[in-house]
């Protein structure tokens, strides 16, 4: 290890970290069918907290990793991080109920929610500007393949052994990195680190939970009702009131006037569109792959890897292209490529081959490197070093929340038009009509990705040209863009 520079020893340590947080957030998919049997769980509206509680313990506890690792020091807070998590997924394993089971996967979830953020602002620190695309070429392997090959290890744990190996598998991976970690990655800390922020975390946490709650039994309950209602505006109210809040404090647990900065926060947009709909089709497909057409979970997680394959081939050639095309013509095609395959999983049926769903999926992957490499280096071009450890917060609270965001939508218009198409679980005469309801699901979701391709219009390749070739942009960058919290 003393050979290998350390930036590449701190890329490792990254991969461990992203490819275990990431992975957690889709291998479950896979498993929700026997779950939700072997839990005795009637509806999706429920099930889906297995994934939506993770996501969301995700999002509540990545800001605080921000202010963690430059008050406590990187490497303290990794560790901790990996250990609360290794810890949790165990416990994941032993749930005897599927209460136990969601509560167990939010502790996984406090783990995780640190781990990416650290992981990430370490790497940016150990990779000067000039390189980070390099970085990111690293970086979108695990990224990309790591959900998009959790529903191909769900498959295999369930098929070989029990859906409990989906969690144990984490233990092992867990104390290599925390032995990595603690041999040879270097503390770093900032000298001002802040103070924590009680008001902000209780106001993110409510906040969030109480929306995603809302939308949750929309599905069942339908917009109108009171609950639903009453849960939706409170969500809204406190997430608006935890903006103000957040501004208004010197020291904030989010620091959202790095929005200030207009590179990133057009990437963080892209970003929010970009994992809203990868988090939502992930969860439909690999529900449909199952109980509509009846592949078993090793069957549908195959179906799904071919994401992964198309994310493989296009990273390292979108690394390159990069530097000469820069961020926005790239995440305006990406975005493309992914609401077209939306409309193309919205005409599936039942005698659609496997193969057709494989290549869609295929280009999907493709879409998402489009996306995933230009976002990664260009996100952080115009953030000062004493800034990146907020910053990549921000960007992670951004993407777990928007898969919390997909997934709970996803979930909850599923269940609409389940009821609309008058399918019954128990009635197998009614199973093809299932069919129907994801067509319709995916349709939906395919406008709102169309309509999100506008967001790349947002991006300027010019400020992003510390991180491209920049003889062939000339840097004109305005205060706004340049200056970040003023």
């Amino acid at each position: 290890m003393k050979r290998i520079e350390y930036k590449y020893i701190v890329a490792l340590l990254a991969v461990f970290a992203i490819f275990m947080e990431l992975l957690d957030s889709t291998v479950v998919n896979v498993a929700i069918p026997t779950l939700q049997r072997d839990f005795n769980v009637g509806t999706a509206s429920t099930i889906q907290w297995v994934i939506t509680g993770y996501l969301l313990s995700l999002a509540v506890f990545i800001p605080i990793s921000g202010w963690a690792g430059d008050r406590f020091g990187t490497k303290r807070v990794f560790m901790f991080a990996l250990s609360v998590f290794s810890a949790a997924s165990l416990l994941c394993a032993l749930a005897w109920n599927i209460e136990s089971l969601i509560a167990f996967r939010i502790l996984q979830g406090v783990g995780g929610g640190m781990l990416s953020p650290v992981a990430f602002s370490t790497l940016w620190r150990a990779f000067p500007p000039e390189e980070r695309s390099k970085a990111a070429g690293i970086m979108v392997v695990p990224a990309a393949v790591a959900p998009a090959s959790g529903p191909i290890i769900g498959g295999l744990l369930l098929k070989y052994l029990s859906w409990h190996w989906i969690f144990i598998v984490n233990v092992p991976i867990g104390i290599t990195a925390l032995v990595i970690t603690f041999f040879y990655l270097k503390e770093h800390t900032e000298p001002d680190p802040g103070r924590f922020d009680p008001y902000g975390f209780a106001l993110s946490a409510t906040g969030l939970a109480s929306l995603l709650y809302a939308l949750s039994q929309a599905g069942n309950n339908g917009f109108s009702d009171p609950a639903v209602l009453a849960f939706g505006i409170a969500g809204i109210a406190l997430i608006a009131t935890f903006v103000i809040v957040e501004l208004r404090t010197k020291e904030p647990m989010l620091d959202v006037r790095i929005f200030a900065n207009a590179l990133f926060r057009a990437c963080n947009l892209a970003w929010l569109v970009t994992m809203f709909a990868f988090g939502s089709m992930i969860f439909l497909l690999t529900l449909e792959l199952q109980q509509a057409r009846g592949l078993s979970a090793l069957e549908a997680g195959l179906v799904v890897f071919t994401m992964a394959i198309g994310v493989m081939f296009i990273a390292q050639p979108a690394s390159r292209i990069y530097r000469v095309v820069g961020p926005q013509r790239m995440i305006a095609l990406g975005l493309a490529v992914s609401a077209a395959t939306y409309f193309a999983l919205s005409q599936v049926d039942l005698g659609t081959s496997e193969w057709t769903i494989r290549g869609i999926m295929f280009i999907r992957g493709l879409g998402f490197g489009l996306v995933l490499v230009p976002l990664q280096a260009a996100t952080y071009a115009t953030v000062t070093p004493a800034q990146t450890g907020r910053a990549t917060a921000v960007y992670n609270a951004t993407s777990q929340f928007a898969s919390s965001l997909g997934v709970a939508v996803a979930a909850s218009l599923l269940t609409s038009r389940l009821a609309y198409h008058n399918f019954d679980q128990r009635n197998p005469a009614t199973y093809p009509r299932a069919l129907d309801a994801f067509q319709d699901s995916f349709l939906v979701l395919a406008i709102v990705s169309t309509i999100g391709v506008a967001v790349a219009i947002l991006i300027s390749d010019r400020a992003a040209a510390p991180t491209m070739n920049v003889r062939s942009i000339p840097v004109v960058a305005d205060e706004t863009e340049l200056s970040i919290g003023s």
